[in-house]
């Protein structure tokens, strides 16, 4: 096959979130194009934020994204605060905390079962399993349910919370919702079995491409709300050191920003997560891992999907353990008062896809007068290119629509959300 002429033209990428295309180009078994395309329209998020009041900021950028509009919103609020100095209770902190386990739940079980385990069953999408594979798409279905509804209990809805404001919650869950919540996720345990079973049966590619991995950081926890900012090459930074990190920079194939560091590119989501904070995972999740054969570090951008159901596990795990520690404190309403300040804030959460940053600075009224976002994503398009640049000269014997669904299911592993990363970032204001 690699002596042969070869055009491929994915228009659009199916099974991600968003318009990304795949140009591949052989002549004579030469590449002579291999290209990771985004073609999304900017959107304009950080401009819509001008002149925002404090309170309604964490309400408009949740809508920057359907499936991590949680992170989101965990992200803008710790901005806000930061930048106003607002410290938040024991309760609200474990709150959080639970909502994002519950967002990272549902998205690692929707991008695993419906958009990954087709590739590995032979079909094109979720529909015909309906027919061949029931069992699999019920208990998907069910455990997505239960994220949903355990993000429901705490944020009062599925998507785009309503409760969540800058210094804790409008109102807070009742103790018989959460221990209503905690007994469906202990019954939910032997689904998790399943799922872990399934996906230690489906062979994942061969292929490795070393990288820097970046995400949050912590000696104590696997951290999606609370770390420090880190590098796989170097170590540790501070919050405000975020930019020196991230890097962006625009290429001519991409309405989105490209991101690198020490490197051409690095990996940020599960893998990077999984790479970085092994020993603090929950020895369920641990066990999990031995049996789907991942072991940090890994190098394989396949295994992504891999290390999301090892997440599922550790979500699982400690959306049990917050809410035990939740009933037994006590909850309680809060109130808190906030005034309004000059300054600048700079909040970063883990969400299913990575690492997520939200940067703010406000005017002594409490209004944004610049505000930066960079989405996981993002800050993974780079390494999706370098990864296809690698991969396609290994995989060339095969037949041109081998060829494409691998691919495919290359840049699907990293479950991109390809609208959210198309941001206009260099925005100035002029009063």
């Amino acid at each position: 096959m690699s002596s042969q002429n070869l055009s491929i033209n994915v228009h659009h990428v199916t099974r991600v979130e968003g318009h990304g295309n795949i140009e591949v180009s052989l002549k004579k078994g030469i590449v002579e194009k291999c290209m990771w395309n985004v073609v999304e329209a900017p959107r304009f998020f950080e401009a819509f934020l001008q002149g925002r009041p404090y309170k309604d900021v964490n309400h408009i950028t949740s809508r920057i994204c359907g499936i991590c509009s949680i992170g989101h919103q965990m992200a803008s609020l710790k901005a806000t605060e930061a930048a106003m100095g607002v410290k938040i209770s024991e309760q609200t902190l474990l709150l959080r905390k639970l909502l994002l386990h519950g967002e990272n739940l549902q998205s690692h079980v929707l991008h695993t079962y419906f958009l990954v385990a087709p590739d590995f069953f032979g079909v094109g999408s979720v529909f015909p399993l309906v027919q061949t594979h029931k069992d699999v798409v019920v208990r998907a279905l069910t455990l997505k349910k239960l994220a949903n509804d355990l993000c429901d209990i705490v944020g009062g809805r599925t998507v785009h919370p309503i409760r969540c404001k800058v210094g804790g919650f409008s109102c807070v869950p009742k103790p018989a919702e959460l221990e209503q919540a905690r007994a469906r996720l202990e019954a939910a345990r032997p689904e998790i079995d399943k799922t872990v079973d399934l996906f230690a049966t489906l062979k994942i590619p061969a292929f490795e491409r070393e990288t820097e991995y970046i995400g949050l950081y912590s000696k104590t926890e696997y951290p999606l709300y609370e770390g420090a900012l880190c590098s796989s090459d170097a170590g540790t930074f501070k919050d405000e050191e975020y930019l020196s990190v991230t890097n962006e920079y625009i290429v001519p194939q991409s309405t989105a920003k490209y991101s690198k560091h020490k490197r051409d590119a690095y990996m940020v989501g599960a893998l990077a997560r999984f790479n970085l904070n092994y020993e603090m995972l929950h020895p369920k999740a641990k066990k999990a891992a031995t049996a789907l054969n991942l072991k940090a570090p890994c190098h394989n951008p396949f295994m992504i999907s891999v290390a999301q159901v090892v997440e599922i596990v550790d979500s699982l795990e400690n959306g049990i353990a917050l809410i035990d520690t939740l009933l037994a404190r006590g909850l309680q309403e809060e109130e808190f008062e906030i005034k309004p300040k000059a300054g600048r804030g700079v909040g970063i959460v883990e969400v299913p896809r990575g690492i997520l940053f939200h940067d703010y600075t406000y005017n002594e009224k409490g209004e944004i007068v610049r505000a930066n976002c960079i989405i996981p994503t993002n800050q993974n398009h780079a390494n999706i290119q370098k990864d296809m640049e690698k991969f396609l000269p290994m995989i060339l014997d095969k037949n041109p629509d081998e060829i494409k669904l691998n691919l495919e299911m290359l840049v699907r592993a990293y479950d991109p959300c390809i609208s959210c990363s198309t941001h206009y970032l260099d925005v100035t204001f002029i009063e």
